[in-house]
């Protein structure tokens, strides 16, 4: 007999782990799918990071419990790289270091959301943004950027969506699931409006600042007046192929760190101990092989768009950061094959993975029903086949 709370009962899914699974499915039927589907670099950790891990074990010092936030010289080491690569000042009691960015970020909602709070979302948006929200009491309150735009939302939208209810904001730059990347000039714009209204925090999820390829990664907390209001969260996973670790981190203002800390307290206690060594190896040793994987997923970004772009009815825009494309694939709502009859961007992902064996992403799920998301974190074979597969298996529709 099922008695599962409604909070359980109202949560969705992660999408992305849900097409994972399915794929899964098929590949254990012998069917070859393609994956593009996971967030998930397909670098192995970098060797030095390795063996950064391997030390701490043969040292034999880190097996018991570490500090609840972190080891002390590890957050030192977040503060030092705040402050040398993004101009921002936190200290070092005011870092978090916790299972994943995932959790940060629900600790950020645990800890400052009362039922009934807005929270702005900027959208397109990362799946489990609201999920997190909702759990904590929240309402999301979801403010469009659509692909003609670059998927950015503006000074403009935000300010019409600030009610006496909002009480924090939350965007991801790089962006998951768009590749779109703000200008310190449209953050400041941003931060504008944000300077106008008393207790709005803003939540800026900068896991992808290293794949960016601008140039110039910046972050809203490092502007005038927004460090007090700024949580930025980041982590190991993305930047420096570390997803099966499980480091995120936060920088926050001192009452907030505190408040993340003693809720994780109560959650998980620390992220494991070796893996807090290995991210410490990371973040004070040599950036090239970050800045190799970033490189390489630049150039499979220039031909995964003309492949796309090949493909009628296929709108891109073109990302500026992180490992994803986004393309809009309505033109292809109300079509059929047959058999299938395509409502949406769910009933196309669940097409291609039929008819074509590669696990895409509906845009549903990331707050734009007329996109589906597909990675380029694959090989450049597997990208290829992937992406002539979708144009055949498209080409049936009519």
């Amino acid at each position: 007999m099922e008695m599962l709370s409604d909070r359980i009962k109202n949560m969705a899914e992660s999408a992305t782990l849900a097409m994972a699974a399915k794929a899964r499915e098929y590949k254990s039927r012998g069917i070859n799918v393609i994956s593009l589907s996971l967030g998930e670099p397909d670098f192995k950790t970098p060797k030095h990071i390795q063996e950064g891990a391997k030390s701490a074990i043969d040292e034999g010092k880190y097996f018991a419990y570490p500090p609840v936030n972190g080891y002390a010289d590890l957050r030192q080491a977040i503060s030092d790289k705040f402050k040398k690569e993004n101009n921002l000042d936190y200290r070092a009691d005011q870092i978090v270091v916790s299972n994943g960015a995932k959790q940060s970020i629900a600790n950020i909602f645990q800890a400052i959301i009362n039922e009934g709070d807005e929270v702005i979302v900027f959208a397109p948006f990362w799946v489990s943004y609201s999920a997190l929200i909702e759990l904590a009491g929240g309402i999301p309150v979801y403010v469009n950027g659509g692909i003609d735009s670059d998927f950015k939302v503006t000074a403009d939208q935000l300010s019409a969506a600030i009610t006496p209810k909002t009480k924090a904001i939350i965007f991801s730059s790089p962006c998951n699931p768009t590749g779109s990347v703000f200008t310190k000039d449209e953050l400041v714009s941003l931060s504008e409006v944000i300077l106008k209204h008393d207790n709005l925090i803003v939540v800026s999820d900068e896991i992808y600042e290293h794949i960016n390829y601008t140039g110039a990664h910046a972050s809203i907390g490092a502007l005038p007046g927004m460090n007090e209001r700024t949580v930025t969260v980041n982590g190991m996973a993305k930047g420096f192929a570390m997803t099966g670790w499980r480091v995120g981190y936060i920088g926050a203002p001192l009452w907030l760190a505190k408040a993340c800390n003693k809720v994780q307290g109560q959650f998980t206690s620390a992220n494991c101990g070796i893996a807090q060594r290995a991210a410490l190896t990371a973040l004070t040793t040599d950036l090239g092989p970050t800045q190799e994987m970033s490189k390489e997923y630049l150039r499979r970004r220039g031909f995964v768009k003309e492949l796309l772009d090949e493909i009628p009815g296929v709108k891109t825009n073109v990302p500026q950061g992180a490992f994803y494309f986004f393309p809009d694939v309505s033109a292809y709502f109300g079509k059929s094959d047959g058999e299938t009859v395509i409502n949406n961007a769910s009933d196309l992902s669940m097409y291609i993975l039929d008819n074509a064996h590669v696990s895409v992403v509906t845009g549903e799920a990331f707050g734009d029903p007329n996109c589906i998301r597909l990675s380029y974190a694959a090989s450049e074979e597997n990208l290829r086949e992937a992406i002539k597969r979708i144009k055949e298996a498209l080409a049936k529709l009519s």
